[in-house]
């Protein structure tokens, strides 16, 4: 990836995070309204494991799914906010190419799976209200595991593919216009023909997002009719 899109992103030592487009006297300020949202991130999502690691009576699957909820939105917040906070009061607001894919990777990792794990609450809700007579055996302890697994695995295999899309590609600026490094915003930078990508983006638009969608609202209609 060379400045005018001679090369590809091998040739890439760093990027520039352009950020907030703000007054430099901002910064400060920008830097603890993100320190104060991750602070209560942190601290809301790390009490709820907490309690539900400790408390026996919460070892259900309702809670068990809670709880890995709660891990994935402080990771993906982490993945994001040290870097931003660290950019916020550094003059050489960079990322490595190395740690821009990384960030990309964990950000989109942890984003797919949250929707699958929220599918599964779904599901988990579904079977306990519509269901209750069969609910223990419908969500045992194995399926539990399996879904909150394979949510992992389609996070996984979603991040490899965006991640080999979005970084194979030549581009003519290392000026990212964004906080941290996002396939959207590296598109734009691209000056190669971004029709793979595109097709890419679709393709898991459909197979991911758009099922985890129908489960969600299919599960809730079910919940709302047995309850009224």
């Amino acid at each position: 990836m060379g400045d005018k899109g001679t090369g590809n992103h091998s040739d890439v030592t760093d990027f520039v995070l352009e950020g907030f487009r703000v007054r430099p006297e901002f910064y400060i300020l920008l830097f603890f309204l993100f320190l104060l949202v991750y602070s209560m991130i942190l601290l809301g999502n790390i009490s709820v494991m907490t309690i539900i690691v400790t408390d026996s009576q919460l070892h259900t699957p309702m809670y068990f799914f809670l709880g890995n909820l709660s891990f994935i939105d402080v990771s993906y917040s982490t993945v994001i906010a040290p870097k931003a906070m660290a950019n916020f009061v550094s003059e050489k607001k960079t990322v490595s190419f190395a740690g821009c894919v990384a960030q990309l990777f964990l950000f989109a990792l942890f984003i797919v799976t949250e929707g699958f794990v929220l599918a599964a609450m779904a599901y988990d809700r579904f079977s306990a209200i519509c269901n209750p007579l069969l609910y223990s055996v419908h969500m045992s302890r194995r399926l539990c595991t399996q879904l909150v697994a394979g949510s992992y695995f389609c996070g996984w295999v979603s991040s490899i593919l965006q991640v080999s899309v979005t970084f194979s590609v030549s581009c003519a600026s290392r000026v990212i216009d964004h906080f941290y490094c996002d396939s959207y915003q590296n598109e734009k930078i691209s000056c190669s023909n971004l029709f793979v990508n595109k097709m890419v983006s679709l393709s898991l638009s459909v197979i991911i997002i758009l099922p985890t969608i129908v489960v969600i609202i299919v599960s809730y209609l079910y919940i709302v009719s047995s309850v009224l």
